[in-house]
């Protein structure tokens, strides 16, 4: 296997995937402690909540590099085998996140044209109650939990896209970096994808943010 520098695919390997009561797992130190200064230094600049994708904003440096990886076979191979799923010929979209807002986190599953989801974090710290990403057994109840995940530097969280694959986090606000890589089921997806993102951020652009 190629050797990689900010991301540690023999641990995502070794660590069980949970089937109960959807395919999921956690893998703190995803991203190496060596590899996050860097990272967090060429972080793209977003000073607004909401999903960027990756063309939307400025990537250089260690982050692109770092995209180069996610996005690559390796990574691709180590995910079908771990899903048991076949996503040859599946298309990528990334994107990233620099600012949570009060409104952020409600309970819901990702779209069923999104096939795996992978969310990277990378705030060097969290301490903040909410922003910390809950799977859920049920739509009801932030409280009907499976488990927490804060957002802290290098962890991985990724689950297989179902009916009740529900998730959200109680309200933050604040920087909440995190980046979002899904396999999704077609190009027409992504473009489908990209344009809503990008009217999206037109549009926040037009309004006043307040944090």
């Amino acid at each position: 296997m190629t050797d990689h520098r900010y991301i540690d695919l023999p641990l995502f390997e070794r660590t069980k995937l949970e089937t109960d009561p959807f395919p999921f797992l956690v893998v703190p130190g995803f991203v190496p402690e060596a590899a996050r200064a860097a990272l967090s230094a060429d972080y793209p600049k977003i000073d607004r909540p909401g999903s960027f994708p990756t063309g939307d904003v400025t990537i250089s440096g260690a982050f692109r590099e770092f995209l180069d990886e996610i996005e690559g076979p390796a990574m691709r191979a180590s995910f079908a085998k771990k899903f048991d799923m076949d996503l040859t010929g599946r298309p990528t979209m990334v994107t990233v996140r620099g600012q949570a807002q009060l409104k952020d986190g409600s309970i819901h599953t990702d779209s069923v044209t999104k096939l795996i989801t992978v969310l990277v974090y990378m705030n060097e710290a969290w301490e903040a109650p909410g922003g910390r990403l809950r799977l859920l057994r049920s739509a009801d109840s932030l409280d009907d939990m499976i488990m927490e995940v804060p957002p802290a530097a290098g962890t991985l969280l990724a689950f297989k896209v179902t009916k009740n694959s529900w998730h959200g986090h109680h309200p933050a606000s604040g920087p909440r970096r995190v980046v979002q890589l899904n396999w999704v089921e077609s190009d027409a997806v992504v473009r489908r994808e990209r344009f809503r993102h990008g009217l999206s951020a037109r549009v926040k652009r037009l309004l006043p943010f307040h944090g």
